[in-house]
């Protein structure tokens, strides 16, 4: 149903909008929510429809809503105007001397108000027992952050001279990097779109840890800054309804709406900030806009016709990024010039106050009021969404299309700058872009530290330290180690694994089980009647298979995270589970198993923002490698999440063949990042194909975690090979070594190699020590020490890339031939996956042959004879163009 253009009975819509009036006058808002739902309700009922989720184009928060700004408002106008300054200084001087190493200026220039408010009235620091308030800083803001720091005396003027100069850590880092400066960034918030959805599932993790005892309630919020283009970003938005679904009242998202990305408008046919109320709203959560600064507030009530309204609904943002661009009477012109009614409205208003009608989020009061309203709102998430100007205050720079990639100002915009903030430089001094902090008993300064002090003291500020955790003995863990006749496999022994843990005092309520719907694929369904599955509501029905042992048991206390098919969510709950012990001073110990091929390739910014954060945890890659999933195909089998989590400088990645191994790894994790408080993550990849697994042989722990060692000794003889295997391959690899033995005389070694990333940081580092040493007796790497001596040909074979075993062929003491799966998967059997991909036991046993011809131990007739006796097509693609 359309509705009407236009008011065909004016009289009668003016009796409908007094009779709203008196009940709001003489009943209240609630009593006019309530007529208003019941007459939608009615409407519904008899096939009229609501025009949708959207509300006008003004602020949420009428001026009588409004909670006033207590504080001293000329003195933090002050204190904004001394950090915009040193905000810019920062970026111009970082770009002198033809260094360019950029920066941004307009972002922090658009949002500065956002973030004064918040230091000067609502975030709170860590102090005694309160944990403190979470800040999760838009990136490009990063150096008005830093400004505000250099008047707290926690940042020095070399550190500012030295932004974006970070070797030899004195810098600062270009954005929120914890990693780069521990002690004080919290989150990472780059690349854009991981700081919205990580900070929703802190607020949700943050629930959790409260509904499950381990976490005392004390209102702390999660404040997350944002940008109105980084909302495109699938991130932003894709988490939206579980913070609605799970009334997450710890959480405000603050989206900085400066109508302008990289290269120009948001929106600049539409309105983005409609837009993102609709979406938000759709979600369940609480909506404020701030629009319009204080200035507007006259003219709405003066315009009795409804056409100011009317003409800030028609605009579109390309028109409201103009207005701010072109001035004063331009906008006279082009804003309020289409209605007669409308330049009358504004014709005692100068060009000059025009220009000065500020958008919402200038507005000191306007965003005071806004936060005051969030945190006092229950039951929902908020939003607030603030229009600004990019590059507001910047003369020149400010709303032009390239206003983002802008470094320096000329002159004359430094002389606006100065002159519009109050800045005490003369032209001489401006034009060496000084930063200036007022003495440390100015007014100023006492005035800031005071309201810090208030709010606790510092933020953002990261702790390192947290309590330690209980690690299990050889004794808990000898059901591990004992030989397991049945066949299973790593992911089912990974499970028994986790049976353990969780009994364990002082560790078993601190795993987080974490699974993106797939723990009955990992055989995992026994822990949800067990342990049960978190709900912030408990379990509302009975489900469907009560009466079975292993029920779906959903419960408000419920220790597993079961995200839902949503690889994003589940890491970044991970990652926050992850970091609980920095954020919460409460380590926890999060276990996230997924289908391997669903990690590193669909989530691998987020593991690099895991890094980043100095995570702290385990990620299992269940159902990896090429071939040991069978049937599924090429989009689900895993030939190179291990090579993915390579590029991850800390995080420690193993390919396990037998159930000790994962025992083994999974115990040194907990003791390097539980106990030694390391700063890494684990990767273990997980197979779901069944073998035996043997008992656990004396002396191999060490082999095991540096990465390799034997599991099979050659019987004597002259011709010899070196079969280095990985995970699923260690089978094939030992099957192969008895073909070379029976069939052609040759004797193998075989090695399990459970990290070829570990062999390789191992021989990086002792290769670079020699190099740095060269008067020290040179050092050796774990690869070579394990095979020199033998003076045999080497086979490297894993499921993965051909690349992930290559990786150590500097350190091999001899011929190194590499089998691997490069190429597509596709869907058939193991057998027949192995044989197409070459990597089974005939191909190790051809490879080996190869190695021990090219060393002239054997003719190469051998090889062209093992070829023929295994029917080998010797004239078939390459799997890796196959």
């Amino acid at each position: 149903m359309v509705s009407e253009s236009r008011d065909v009975d004016p009289e009668e819509t003016q009796e409908w909008l007094d009779a709203l009036a008196s009940v709001l006058e003489h009943e209240g808002p609630s009593r006019a929510q309530y007529l208003l739902e019941r007459l939608w309700a009615q409407g519904w009922v008899r096939g009229l429809h609501p025009p949708g989720l959207n509300t006008p184009y003004i602020n949420t928060l009428g001026r009588a809503q409004e909670a006033l700004r207590p504080g001293d408002p000329w003195m933090e106008r002050r204190l904004r105007s001394l950090i915009r300054w040193n905000a810019l200084a920062m970026v111009m001087r970082a770009n002198d001397n033809q260094d360019e190493l950029g920066g941004h200026i307009a972002t922090f220039a658009s949002s500065a108000t956002l973030y004064d408010i918040g230091f000067n009235h609502f975030f709170r620091a860590p102090k005694d027992d309160f944990a403190g308030d979470l800040l999760y800083v838009q990136g490009h803001s990063s150096p008005g952050i830093y400004a505000r720091s250099f008047l707290e005396g926690r940042i020095s003027e070399k550190q500012l001279e030295n932004f974006r100069r970070e070797v030899g850590g004195k810098g600062l880092s270009s954005y929120p990097h914890p990693w780069l400066m521990r002690d004080y960034w919290q989150f990472p918030t780059v690349s854009m779109g991981l700081g919205p959805i990580m900070a929703i599932y802190q607020a949700h993790f943050l629930k959790y840890l409260i509904n499950r005892g381990l976490l005392a309630e004390q209102g702390r919020r999660v404040w997350a800054f944002l940008g109105d283009g980084e909302m495109d970003e699938p991130e932003s938005l894709g988490a939206l309804a579980l913070a609605g679904r799970e009334r997450l009242d710890n959480l405000t998202f603050v989206v900085n709406c400066n109508l302008q990305r990289l290269d120009g408008p948001v929106r600049g046919n539409g309105k983005i900030i409609q837009e993102l109320e609709s979406v938000f709203r759709g979600a369940g959560w609480n909506v404020i806009k701030v629009v319009w600064g204080s200035g507007w507030d006259a003219l709405l009530e003066k315009d009795k016709s409804g056409l100011l309204l009317q003409r800030m609904q028609e605009c579109v943002d390309g028109e409201y990024q103009s207005y701010s661009m072109h001035g004063g009477a331009y906008t006279r012109e082009h804003f309020f010039g289409k209605h007669p009614e409308l330049l009358e409205l504004v014709s005692d208003l100068s060009d000059e106050e025009i220009y000065q009608l500020k958008r919402g989020g200038h507005d000191p009061q306007k965003v005071y009021a806004a936060y005051h309203a969030a945190v006092k709102h229950q039951g929902q998430p908020t939003v607030i969404l603030a229009k600004t100007v990019k590059g507001y205050g910047t003369g020149h720079a400010e709303s032009v299309n390239k206003t983002h990639q802008i470094k320096h100002l000329d002159l004359e915009s430094l002389k606006v700058f100065r002159d519009r903030f109050g800045m005490p430089f003369d032209d001489d001094t401006l034009a060496k872009v000084p930063f200036y902090r007022p003495a440390e008993d100015s007014p100023e300064l006492r005035y800031l530290q005071e309201r810090r002090q208030s709010l606790g003291g510092y933020l953002p500020q990261r702790r390192h330290d947290s309590p330690l955790l209980p690690v299990p003995d050889d004794v808990e863990l000898a059901p591990m180690f004992a030989a397991i006749e049945r066949p299973i496999s790593t992911t089912m022994a990974f499970v028994r694994l986790l049976n353990i843990l969780l009994k364990k005092e002082g560790l078993g309520d601190r795993i987080v089980p974490i699974v993106p719907d797939e723990a009955r694929t990992f055989g995992m369904e026994g822990l949800f009647r067990q342990r049960g599955i978190y709900s912030n509501v408990g379990q509302l029905y009975e489900p469907e298979d009560r009466s079975q042992v292993m029920y779906y048991r959903e419960d408000v206390r419920g220790q597993i995270l079961q995200e839902g098919i949503n690889e994003a969510g589940a890491m970044s709950a991970w990652i926050a589970a992850a970091t609980s012990y920095s954020v919460n001073q409460l380590p926890m110990v999060p276990f996230y198993i997924y289908y391997a091929m669903f990690g590193f390739q669909r989530i691998g910014d987020l593991a690099w923002a895991a890094g980043d954060s100095q995570a702290r945890g385990f990620m299992l890659g269940a159902t990896s490698g090429r071939t040991a999933l069978n049937g599924e195909g090429l989009q689900h089998q895993d030939g190179h999440s291990p090579v993915l989590a390579s590029t991850v400088p800390n995080c420690i990645a193993y390919d396990p063949a037998y159930a000790y191994e994962v025992a083994v790894i999974i115990r040194d994790g907990l003791r390097r990042m539980y106990q030694k408080q390391e700063s890494v993550y684990f990767y273990l990849t997980l197979a779901n194909e069944n073998i035996t697994h043997p008992a656990m042989p004396d002396g191999v722990e060490e082999g095991i975690l540096r990465g390799l060692y034997q599991i099979r000794t050659a019987e004597s003889g002259h011709r010899r090979v070196q079969i280095l295997a990985a995970g699923v391959m260690v089978p094939e690899a030992l099957l192969a070594a008895e073909i070379l033995r029976d069939a052609f005389a040759v004797q193998a070694h075989v090695y399990s190699v459970t990290s070829f990333n570990e062999l390789r940081r191992d021989g990086l580092e002792v290769d670079r020590y020699n190099m740095l040493h060269p008067s020290d007796p040179p050092r050796v790497s774990w690869v070579t020490q394990q095979l020199r001596g033998q003076k045999a040909a080497v086979v490297g074979v894993s499921d993965f890339m051909k690349i992930h075993a290559d990786q150590i062929r500097a350190w091999v003491p001899d011929v190194y031939h590499v089998l691997g799966t490069d190429g597509f998967g596709r869907s058939d059997t193991r057998e027949r996956l192995r044989e197409h991909f070459e990597i089974n036991r005939n191909y190790i046993v051809v490879a080996a042959l190869a190695g021990l011809a090219e060393r002239g131990d054997i003719g190469r007739s051998v090889v062209a004879d093992a070829l023929q006796r295994f029917r080998i097509p010797v004239d078939a693609l390459y799997p890796g163009r196959a």
